[in-house]
């Protein structure tokens, strides 16, 4: 069950937004909607999947806060097991929650483990004993979901940023076995998943250090083990992989093997040398544009449903250590150099700088607080408009026909239509109300920063 469906439950059976408008809060039904209560009160166990290791914001989606969870826990009369980034909140304040969980897991749990806690992730060879079929648990979902496929932990750089939570959660370098990986992902399509993503890592580029041929060999598997996949996607390039010679070659396997639609998101982080330093960030303006570079020149065309087929994405960060009001001007000054070099570019991700227990950013205590506390919202608005909606009319031009999209979402804009994948591109109809999962082709006819406008009976 999702916290959608128990906020369902305990708002009497109604959605918290009124129709025809979509409820963000309960838009992720499975079949036990509405048998939350009961189910929760039976079980022997209740495992809590929670928290997010980044902050983000979805239009469809809202975590499950930690109050919500445990007013849902009052119902619980059996074990209660906790799972994922929100366990480490729980762990550093255990005196306030003494006694809610039975048993915390920060990274992965097991049959072995599952009442007893753990703070590392298991071996991969445990997980893959554990792993059986999907089949029942692809079934209850009310959605098409995608299956998000992790091909190794920890981080291949000498050098780690400040910010990087990767060595704490897996201090050495750990990769799957290919035939590991291929069977899991016989078992998702044997359970009619048909949308696949290589993500979790931190680079795809980085899988076996590299190894453009066993790389081969795992995008080559997967579409021999699955011939009728609608989404082949990856996600989390590192600028510097994707900059070296494999780095371009490995580009072109994605192309060749991968749906169209696709998203390299790289981790500039911020164009100011003095907060590259400050960070031990190790891409550089040069760095970046070699790798944009390497992929608009294999993934700048276009498949049938009308877009490119592998664009590198940007996450910028603020409020790091070093951070001046100089920093915000580099970073335009640094997009724009891009924009004038004509490069083609999916998304742009600003997010605000998180410490997380263990990383080196959390042990530096600036004596005042960085600028972007102040100015995030006007410095994120600027780049919105001076970066990411004239990007749009580049990549998404007047009159384009997207192809293949289905209708998700509704709000007071209209109708939002996507294609499933990495971070695809949001079209919205005006003043209209169509039926979830619509399929529908739009011509594109405006923009906004984050996404676009569309219709159906023009083009």
């Amino acid at each position: 069950m999702t916290i959608d469906d128990a906020r369902w439950e305990l708002n009497g059976g109604e959605p918290q937004t009124p129709p025809p408008l979509s409820d963000p809060l309960t838009y992720s039904a499975t079949q036990n909607r509405g048998n939350v209560i009961k189910l929760l009160r039976e079980a022997t166990t209740v495992i809590v999947v929670a928290g997010d290791a980044v902050p983000s914001v979805h239009l469809h989606a809202q975590n499950g806060s930690l109050d919500e969870i445990i007013r849902i826990l009052a119902c619980v009369r059996g074990r209660r097991v906790l799972l994922g980034p929100m366990a480490h909140h729980v762990l550093a304040n255990a005196a306030s929650y003494a006694g809610l969980f039975d048993a915390l897991h920060t990274h992965t749990i097991t049959s072995r483990n599952i009442t007893l806690g753990s703070r590392a992730g298991a071996a991969y060879e445990q997980l893959r004993a554990d792993r059986d079929s999907f089949t029942d648990l692809i079934g209850q979902l009310g959605w098409t979901p995608v299956g998000e496929i992790e091909l190794y932990r920890g981080c291949t750089r000498r050098r780690y940023c400040s910010f990087c939570n990767e060595p704490a959660k897996s201090p050495a370098v750990i990769f799957r076995d290919l035939d590991d990986i291929l069977d899991e992902v016989r078992q998702l399509y044997a359970a009619g998943v048909r949308n696949l993503r290589l993500g979790q890592q931190t680079c795809f580029f980085s899988t076996w250090n590299r190894d453009v041929a066993q790389i081969e060999r795992l995008l080559a598997g997967i579409r021999a083990a699955c011939p009728d996949l609608d989404v082949l996607h990856i996600d989390n390039a590192d600028p510097l992989a994707v900059a070296s010679p494999a780095g371009a070659r490995i580009a072109a396997l994605v192309v060749e093997h991968c749906s169209e639609g696709n998203c390299a998101p790289m981790g500039m982080e911020s164009f100011d040398p003095a907060v590259i330093e400050a960070n031990a960030l190790t891409c550089t303006p040069q760095i970046l544009r070699r790798a944009i570079d390497h992929i608009n020149a294999v993934g700048a065309k276009r498949g049938p449903a009308g877009l490119p087929a592998l664009l590198p994405g940007i996450n910028l960060i603020y409020g790091l250590p070093g951070e001046t009001h100089r920093t915000h001007l580099a970073n335009l000054k640094g997009l724009d150099e891009l924009m004038t070099a004509g490069v083609l570019c999916h998304r742009t991700n600003v997010r605000q700088a998180r410490a997380y227990p263990g990383t080196p950013l959390a042990g530096m205590n600036p004596d005042t607080a960085p600028p972007s506390q102040e100015h995030f919202t006007t410095w994120k608005a600027d780049i919105d408009n001076i970066w990411d909606q004239p990007m749009k009319q580049r990549v998404y031009p007047i009159g384009l026909r997207l192809r293949g999209l289905h209708s998700f979402f509704v709000t007071s804009r209209g109708t939002w239509f996507r294609r499933l994948g990495s971070y695809p591109i949001q079209v919205v109809e005006r003043g209209t109300v169509v039926p979830r999962y619509t399929p529908a082709d739009l011509t594109v006819t405006e923009h906004a920063p984050r996404f676009i406008y569309g219709a159906r009976n023009a083009g």
